[in-house]
């Protein structure tokens, strides 16, 4: 790409509509202070915590009695500790997100290390608890049931419950679930604890402008998206051997991860190692192989795009560090400013609700974005359900994909915010579904991005950009949920070593990238923070579901126009509310089960790679 066509990305793409105060420069630091006062030294953090312990000693103690006999159960009694237990949990998730702010903010902060060490605790005996109500539910009669149901409050998460009641059936018995909860918390939750100290300690040196600066994790991925090729070359055969130099407590804490889950789907008489990942994103086996079936047989297209790309890069084929640099030897910088603005301004044309809600967020502070040493890698977004607001976490470097990061975690909290005032479990929705949420705000920026381009080389780097994220969601989680999948298999017959990890991952990164790079990213397993994350097994195909089922939603948007923005909130508003499949049905008429959604989901990305290929021919 031509230096003048990286300057009209920089002053076109970013041409903003001021909808921020223009008096009120933003600030990249968020504001933690009216949640909880006093950091990690929070006298009110440390309150609610113990009242919410003594609530769950209360209610525990409560249904033990009320589980030894349930034939005369008293439903009012039990309707209002449920209503209760609801209640406990969002505090409980409150005081969660905000440890986990405080640790994601500074990964040196002890005291925060601690308080998540006893959020930990607490929500194990919360678990336990959740138990012990699921094994009532599991109890009742059908006329209980149907009492328990007439109560006005129950009748609100219907589907929730019936889901436990029918989880519970599932499980262990009561008493082997609860004492596998409560032995988690030191067990099975603390090897997650311990990637993410070992995270904190990877440093990663990175020379520039003749001085030489020791780079966090998070940082130091940000240079692998460099646009000079030599940089990133540089910077990512540092990244590998800063991994390969922690690979040890990496693979120690992914086999007593992987070992755990094995051995309890073992004692619950699962067999299917996707059983609880499908379940929690309620979706069918079906559902889900179909839609890889589908991206499969629509990848050589997306090969065309990474054969076209190392042609313009002037290599044979990209390399791993290659596939989402830009196409341009020149930096594009937005400012933080911009990136908000021009969030907003694309939100606007979609929702007027969905922009208000992000000047919300930038206006009242609820983004952490500094760039700098001592955060935790990656991004996320956290909702605190009793102060009805949420948090953005991130480290903005100035780049375009930061700003669709951004974008996608604005997304969201806009997901959050059309479920505040619902009850605690029916505001419970999916990864999936969090995802199609968060991949929709990203989408409208990226596509009004396209398509307001003032000149073809413009044109050409946005939609480049746009590109990289159907290569991220078709090839790069593909690789991942291969790797997952071989895994969980090896793992049965015992500890697998870092270079059969590395092997397993290679394996995975050449099939789902079908062979198109000459070279590819062994510790991915390592360095990747996904798969370690306790509470939520197989932390990757959610990911392209999402995307997938916000590109449908999307173009359906654009078919029918402003109405549209009333659907969508009608949509994510059930989210926690019914299946994936029954969600498709109701607001879209689509059978996911069938290749049909998919395929035209797919077909939308594949327009953009083949008028990057005609723009590219010559």
């Amino acid at each position: 790409m031509t230096n003048k066509m990286q300057q009209a990305v920089n002053h076109t793409y970013y041409r903003p509509e001021r909808v921020l105060d223009v008096n009120k420069p933003l600030q990249m630091t968020w504001d933690l202070e009216n949640i909880f006062p006093g950091g990690s030294s929070s006298d009110a953090l440390k309150a609610s915590l113990a009242q919410v312990e003594q609530d769950i000693q209360a209610m525990n103690e409560t249904l033990i009695r009320v589980s030894e006999d349930t034939s005369s159960l008293d439903i009012p009694s039990f309707s209002a500790l449920i209503v209760e237990l609801q209640e406990v949990t969002k505090r409980l998730r409150e005081a969660r997100a905000f440890i986990g702010c405080l640790t994601a903010q500074n990964t040196k902060d002890k005291a925060a290390t601690q308080l998540s060490g006893k959020s930990r605790a607490i929500s194990s005996k919360f678990s336990a608890l959740g138990t012990r109500v699921d094994e009532v539910l599991a109890k009742l009669t059908q006329e209980q049931w149907n009492q328990l149901l007439a109560h006005e409050e129950m009748a609100k998460v219907a589907f929730n419950l019936n889901e436990r009641r029918e989880w519970a059936r599932e499980k262990l018995p009561p008493e082997q679930e609860a004492l596998v909860a409560a032995l988690s918390a030191d067990g099975y939750h603390g090897w997650g604890d311990l990637y993410n100290t070992t995270v904190s300690h990877v440093r990663v040196p990175y020379e520039e402008n003749g001085q030489v600066q020791e780079l966090s994790a998070g940082q130091a991925h940000n240079k692998l998206s460099h646009p000079s090729r030599e940089v990133r070359e540089q910077m990512f055969e540092r990244w590998e051997q800063a991994w390969t130099d922690k690979e040890d407590f990496c693979s120690e804490a992914l086999n007593h991860l992987g070992g755990f889950r094995l051995k309890l789907y073992e004692q619950r008489g699962w067999d299917y190692i996707h059983k609880e990942p499908l379940k929690i994103n309620r979706m069918t086996k079906e559902t889900l192989d179909t839609m890889w079936d589908t991206i499969v047989k629509n990848k050589p297209k997306f090969v065309e795009y990474l054969n076209r790309k190392a042609k313009l890069l002037g290599v044979s084929k990209l390399s791993w560090c290659d596939v989402e640099a830009p196409l341009g030897s020149q930096q594009t910088t937005i400012s933080y400013d911009e990136g908000a603005e021009t969030i907003v301004a694309q939100f606007r044309k979609f929702s007027e609700r969905m922009a208000d809600f992000a000047v919300r967020a930038f206006d009242h502070n609820w983004i952490e974005a500094e760039d700098r040493a001592g955060k935790r890698p990656g991004g996320f977004c956290t909702s605190f359900p009793v102060s009805e607001q949420t948090r953005i976490f991130m480290t903005y470097a100035g780049t375009p994909s930061n700003v669709s990061t951004l974008a996608h975690e604005l997304g969201h909290g806009y997901h959050q915010r059309v479920m505040d005032g619902l009850p605690a479990m029916a505001q419970g929705y999916a990864m999936n579904v969090a995802e199609t949420a968060s991949t929709f705000a990203e989408m409208i920026v990226s596509d009004s991005a396209v398509k307001e381009a003032s000149n073809e080389e413009e044109k050409l780097a946005l939609l480049e950009d746009k590109i990289s994220r159907s290569i991220a969601f078709y090839m790069n989680i593909h690789a991942r949920f291969l790797f997952e999948t071989r895994f969980y298999e090896a793992r049965k017959q015992g500890i697998v070593s870092p270079e059969q990890l590395n092997k397993l991952m290679v394996e995975a990164q050449e099939e789902a990238y079908c062979g198109a790079l000459d070279s590819y990213h062994p510790h991915f397993w390592a360095s990747k923070l996904h798969f370690y994350i306790t509470d939520t097994p197989f932390y990757n195909f959610p990911y392209t579901f999402g995307y997938l089922f916000s590109t449908g939603i999307y173009a359906r948007a654009q078919e029918e126009g402003p109405t549209f923005a009333d659907r969508y909130d009608a949509l994510l508003r059930d989210t926690a509310s019914m299946t994936v499949e029954e969600l498709a049905m109701k607001h879209l008429g689509e059978d996911l089960t069938k290749p049909d959604f998919w395929q035209r989901a797919i077909d939308v990305t594949v327009k953009d790679v083949e008028l990057f290929l005609e723009m590219t021919n010559k």
